[in-house]
């Protein structure tokens, strides 16, 4: 087994290695005349939109083939998967996707696409942690007074997502076991109506991403007490992480990839990862994903693979322990 895993690791980094010498012609006849379609399974205007639109622009540049974002919204996200899962697999057709791939699968009773057999992975974009923010009101300045309060007014508290088992409807969940806290969960449609509750101190605690969450901590509408995931962000250096709040098993952090359709050829895939990792590379994207509290990544597609199975093992257990389910 482990031969057989060396073979497969040693085969991908030479066909990666070898397809990043095809001229970019080539590779335009390779997939054909149509441009390529990174589908967005969510509105335009959000993070994951606006990410998909800076990669595009420069995947135009890189390979010579106008490339366009199409969003395809609704059911959590499941309409836009599903649609790329059922696509053909000729490398014109790819998947921008979030935290969401591997969450909804065990939060629908029942979706159209399976994220461990009916997609290929190409390369972890980034990945994002949410900040749990409090209202200015709230008179706490830490996460350690926060759980006092919360332990001893049990039910008073309440925390807004934007719904019920998204990425950060979970993070509260797991945040109230790892605190031994019992705080209300106040499920909205969407992190910006979620956001707007807690600027006007109707909400008491909301976990956002940081593109959205800075600009009102720093204006003083709202008090940023940690980051959700292991390390810091370099964009709000100043705000600790929940483990140095003394509150451990709470890593969560939102992240971007990308796939194709299962089938799509090992030479499609290997060339589209070498140009995203060029991408990744370029300096002012590097500075605008880390000023957007972003960690770029550009990972390869066995360590995707890899990634994803282990998120899903592990989102399937918070689900579970959540209780959450939309349909």
């Amino acid at each position: 087994m482990k031969f057989m895993k060396f073979l497969i690791n040693f085969f991908m980094k030479t066909l990666i290695v070898t397809i990043s010498l095809i001229p970019i012609s080539s590779f335009a006849q390779i997939i054909g005349s149509k441009p390529i379609r990174i589908i967005v399974a969510f509105p335009a205007g959000g993070p994951t939109d606006l990410l998909g639109r800076i990669l595009a622009q420069k995947m135009v540049e890189g390979l010579n083939t106008p490339v366009i974002i199409e969003n395809r919204a609704g059911a959590g996200g499941n309409l836009g998967m599903e649609m790329v899962a059922r696509s053909i697999p000729d490398g014109q057709t790819l998947l921008l996707a979030t935290i969401s791939f591997v969450i909804n699968p065990h939060l629908y009773r029942k979706i159209g696409y399976d994220p461990l057999k009916d997609f290929v992975p190409i390369t972890l974009l980034s990945s994002t942690p949410y900040i749990m923010m409090v209202h200015p009101s709230v008179p706490a300045h830490d996460v350690k007074t926060l759980v006092i309060m919360a332990k001893r007014y049990p039910g008073r508290l309440n925390y807004a997502s934007a719904g019920s088992g998204t990425a950060a409807h979970l993070a509260g969940e797991l945040f109230k076991t790892a605190a031994g806290v019992d705080i209300m969960h106040i499920p909205y449609k969407g992190a910006a109506p979620a956001l707007a509750d807690l600027i006007a101190g109707q909400v008491t605690i909301t976990f956002n991403n940081p593109l959205t969450a800075l600009p009102h901590i720093k204006s003083g509408k709202a008090r940023g007490l940690a980051v959700t995931t292991a390390q810091r962000i370099a964009s709000a250096p100043n705000i600790p992480t929940l483990i140095e709040s003394g509150i451990r098993g709470v890593d969560v952090g939102s992240w971007s990839a990308i796939f194709a359709p299962a089938g799509t050829p090992l030479s499609i895939i290997a060339r589209y990862h070498n140009e995203i990792s060029r991408i990744l590379s370029i300096p002012e994207i590097k500075v605008k994903l880390v000023a957007e509290g972003a960690v770029p990544i550009g990972s390869g597609p066995e360590e995707l693979g890899q990634f994803v199975k282990t998120e899903f093992v592990k989102w399937s257990k918070v689900v579970a322990q959540s209780g959450a389910r939309v349909d």
